[in-house]
Order: structure tokens, then sequence, then C-alpha cells
């Protein structure tokens, strides 16, 4: 047992900021491997940092429990330094952490971590409605703000070793479609770093599953969908969630196979989640082959879950517990296990980077009745080209209420069930990762999409202002031009944003939707998470289209 008061915590991290001393190296790829700054391999030595937030065991519609809030545990300057002293005990040298809110200071934290020479792999989804929605995919405004907004707030630390763009989206061979448009936020978010100079990696961390879906979903992420081997929308980092080493197993038992699928992948790949917890407590017996010789042809190291306690679909996991105060720590047999297994690992340095082989980006695998993507990908969302839609439509979401994601599910359904009663569809909000198919507006956030949809329908019955009114949520928009429609607004506004492109930071204040000249649609910036517009895409289950609605992707999600 260790405490910590408030004071000393405190006094802990100021040593830190005070010592000026930033000793962590840069880490780069080549290849497939990892390597530090005197040319040696690098491996992920770590653990998951982060306190689970609610979770409703009862929801039916949630079988991998994940929870609907988070805590930032590098937003907590006292806990850091309470934790840090535990995480050196590990010997760690990363940890994987997967929400955060960029709106928040984390100075302290990362400072400390970088002097503790500890790298961090932050996801950069969020839960609930800051995520590629498996379900309903789409890559949109309101996403690439936030993934921005997280990249901005983070990039000043010399101590991240890459961003993740998605956590179990794909959880089987039915849902690869929704692998489109992770690889277009690869694409976008790589080109974001590109150009801030920023050293980061793009990874995505798989669920461990079925050897259909698998492998090919890790060739996609990494492949060149254009045949010229470029690594423009290939990340650079796979993580497998890999749980299938259990008490006193062996490498042929546990680890061949997936050994064997890796063997010649192009980029790094590592366990971004292991840690089987049946029987408990754990003996991570699977450390030393992790980072033995068999694996490490193949595997770079990987992440052990969970630092705190969290609760899955399967059972408990967690190495430590605290007082109510928050500020003593309480070691369990599973932390003293894996710290003697860490401390006992010595990296095997081959090969050199000197030897190892260049990067290399195949062509893509072709779709098939077990694998669902196109290689045609989704354009990069323009905010600035959905505020002028926005601006212009006809008619404008106007929310009666803040809670935005209790209705604007509901207002699609009604709206695109009034508009096929008039012959017409919701095609141009609609995104097909499979067809490669993405509506003219498929891009733009939620409340965009929806102006878009009441616009159609306004003008659908002569601009008749009742036909905007949507139960008091629309507004119709004194500024738009009675002789252009909805579709004519979009094509104009979208001419210059189609394809692909370097994206840019959104304004300070807010997204597309703030810029809306007649309405009062809520800002979605980048810095504020909580603000983000989206929907329950169980709302729209009675609509044959299944719309491009970001909700909850893969967080915290246990194979």
């Amino acid at each position: 047992m260790f405490t910590f008061s408030r004071l000393a915590a405190a006094f802990t991290v100021a040593t830190y900021l005070s010592s000026g001393v930033h000793a962590i190296g840069k880490i780069t790829r080549s290849g497939r491997y990892l390597f530090n700054a005197d040319g040696s391999r690098f491996y992920i030595k770590g653990v998951a940092y982060q306190e689970q937030g609610a979770v409703d065991t009862s929801d039916p519609n949630n079988p991998f429990l994940e929870p609907s809030t988070f805590i930032d545990p590098l937003a907590n300057s006292t806990a850091c330094a309470r934790d840090l002293p535990f995480l050196q005990q590990l010997g760690v040298n990363a940890i994987r952490v997967y929400s955060v809110n960029s709106s928040l200071n984390h100075d302290s934290c990362m400072q400390a971590l970088s002097s503790a020479g500890i790298y961090t792999i932050i996801d950069l989804s969020l839960p609930v409605n800051g995520s590629i929605d498996r379900d309903s995919p789409a890559w949109t405004t309101n996403l690439l703000d936030l993934y921005i907004g997280t990249i901005n707030a983070f990039s000043k630390y010399d101590n991240v070793l890459a961003y993740n763009v998605g956590n179990e989206v794909v959880t089987a061979t039915n849902g690869t479609a929704a692998l489109a448009f992770v690889k277009a936020a690869a694409r976008d978010t790589k080109a974001y770093l590109t150009s801030k100079s920023s050293p980061a990696l793009v990874g995505y961390a798989a669920i461990n599953g079925d050897d259909t879906f698998v492998p090919p979903l890790a060739n996609y992420l990494s492949c060149d969908p254009t045949g010229k081997n470029s690594g423009s929308s290939a990340i650079d980092l796979f993580g497998l969630n890999d749980y299938s080493w259990c008490g006193n197993s062996s490498f042929e038992a546990a680890y061949a196979d997936t050994t064997n699928q890796f063997a010649g992948y192009n980029v790094v790949a590592y366990f971004s989640e292991y840690g089987c917890n049946s029987p408990s407590p754990r003996i991570w017996t699977e450390v030393p082959a992790l980072f033995g010789s068999q694996a490490v042809p193949v595997w770079s190291g990987g992440i052990a879950f969970s630092y705190f306690p969290a609760e899955s679909a399967a059972g408990e996991f967690g190495m430590v517990t605290f007082s109510p105060d928050g500020s003593t720590v309480q070691t369990s047999t599973d932390f003293t296990n894996l710290k003697a297994q860490y401390n006992a690992v010595s990296f095997i340095n081959t090969p050199s980077q000197s030897s190892a082989p260049a990067a290399a980006y195949p062509s893509c695998p072709q779709q098939n009745t077990t694998f669902l993507a196109s290689n045609t990908l989704p354009p990069t969302p323009s905010d600035a080209a959905c505020a002028c839609v926005e601006s212009k439509l006809s008619c404008q979401f106007n929310p009666q209420t803040s809670n935005t994601t209790a209705i604007i599910g509901t207002l699609f359904g009604t709206a695109c069930s009034l508009l096929g009663a008039k012959g017409d569809t919701c095609n141009d909000i609609a995104a097909d990762g499979s067809a490669g198919q993405y509506g003219l507006v498929s891009a733009c956030d939620p409340s965009t999409k929806l102006s878009y949809v009441m616009s159609e329908y306004f003008e659908a019955n002569n601009r008749d202002p009742q036909a905007c009114s949507f139960a008091g949520n629309g507004t119709v928009n004194p500024a738009a031009v009675s002789s252009v429609s909805a579709s004519q607004v979009a094509s104009s506004c979208l001419s210059t944003a189609t394809g692909t492109f370097v994206p840019v930071a959104p304004s300070p204040t807010g997204g597309s939707s703030s810029q809306s000249s007649g309405g009062s649609s809520p800002s979605h910036s980048a810095g504020a998470a909580t603000a983000l517009l989206t929907s329950d895409s169980r709302g729209l289950m009675g609509v044959a289209l299944m719309f491009a609605i970001s909700i909850a992707g893969g967080i915290w999600s246990l194979a």
C-alpha cells in the first residue's frame, strides 16, 4: 500500500517539471519495426491507463459493456503523480489512453511521463458520440474536428507515440464495410499530422476474431488502394486486442497461428490489449513469449490491460485499487506478477534499423462475400464547405432542446419517411462503404445533414412554412434563395471540397453548424467534446436507409 497526500503529489509533479529534463527519445518506424534514436529496436512494453466511465450493464445493445462517459486520466496531475511511481515499478515504457478531453490541460501529467521515459498511445475517439459507429459508419466534419482538436492539444508533447483512429469498430465479418471510413480517418489524420510536422504514428486497434476477417482487415488498413506503393492512407501501427493466452499457456497454443497470419505484414504490429483474466490472479506468462525470439520478428510488444479496475463482458480487470479519497493505491497480485515479468524482459535487438526492410504498401484486398470494404474511400470532410451548405439551406435544424442526441435520430426518421412518401430519398446524406458510394453531403455533420433533408421536404411542399416546422425544430431561413434547391446549394458549396485534401483545424468559434445564418444549432468545436451532434442509430432502425450518423464505435471492448 502506498499513500500520496495532495501536497506530496503536487510536489512530485513540480519536481519533474522543474528538472527541465526531457530525455525521452524520438521513436521512428522503418517498415514493420519501431526504432530508437540510436537505431535499436523499440518495443511497446505498456499498460492500459484509463479509469473506466459509467457502464450500463443492463443494456442489451451494449454487449461489450462500453462506457457512456469517460474520465481523462492525463488531466489530473494529482492522480498522475500518485500513479507514476507504480508505472515505473511495472517497468512500462508506454501507456494506452482511450479517451481524452482536448479542452483540458495535460501539461503536468504528460511532462512527468516524458521525464520518466513513458510514451503515450492516445485513442482519438470518444464514447457514445465521438466514434465511427460500427452499425452506421460515417466519416464526417464533427469527427474530423474532434480528432484534430485532440492532436492540437497533444502536439506540443514529445512523448506521443501514436494516435489510434479507431478501436474495434469492426467486430464481425458483416461489418467490414465500415473499414472504408476507418481508412479515410487514417488518411486524413496522417495528412494533418504531416502538415504539422508531427512524428506521431497513426494506428488502429482491432478485435481478435474470425480468421476470415481479421487478416484482410489488417491488410486493408495497411494497403494502398491506388496500387502506387503509397502509404498516404495506410496506418503505421496495427494493434490487436488479443486475450488468447490464458494462465500457463504456450506460444504454440496461444500465439502461433496469429503470428503466422501476420508473418508477412508490412507495418508495425503489436498487442494493443492483452491479459486474459481466467484464471485469476493472472501470472502473465505470455510476457516472455511476446518479447521472445518466436514473436519479435512479427510483434513489437503490447499493452497489458488494465492498470485501473475495469468491468467488461469477460469479467473484472485491473491491477490496483484506491482508497475512497483516491490518495491510497493498493496493488494486487496481478500487479506484482506483471511487475516481475516486465522487469525480466530483455529486448532482442534484431533487426537493426540499418538492415530493416523499407516501407512497402501492397495493393488492397479485393471484396468478396466475407470482406465488404470498398477501395473507394469517403472524401475528406470540409468544415467550410458544410458551413456554406448550412448557411444557404432553405430550412434549418433549430432544436428546441440542448439534448440534440435525444431527438436528432427521430427527426431523421421522420424527415426521410416524409420524403419517401413524396417519392424522394435520403441518398444525398447516405454513405455506403461497401459500394464505395458517398452521398453529396454525407461528410457533413449530423445537424447539417438534417437541415438538408428538412430543406428537401420543405421544398417538395412548395416551401410551405409548416413543412419546415418538424415539431418546432426547424426554422425557415430568410437568407435562402427561393429559386435554389437544397441539392443545388450542396453542389455549389461542395464543388471545391471533393476528393481528398489536407484537413485544416476548425475555427475557434465552432464547426459548420455554428456558422449558420438563420438557425441556432449548437456549436461542435473540436475543443468541446461534449458538444458533438450525433444520433443514436437505434432511432433509425425503422428507416430502410442506414444513415451516416456517428455514435459509439468500440471503446474499452474486449474479445
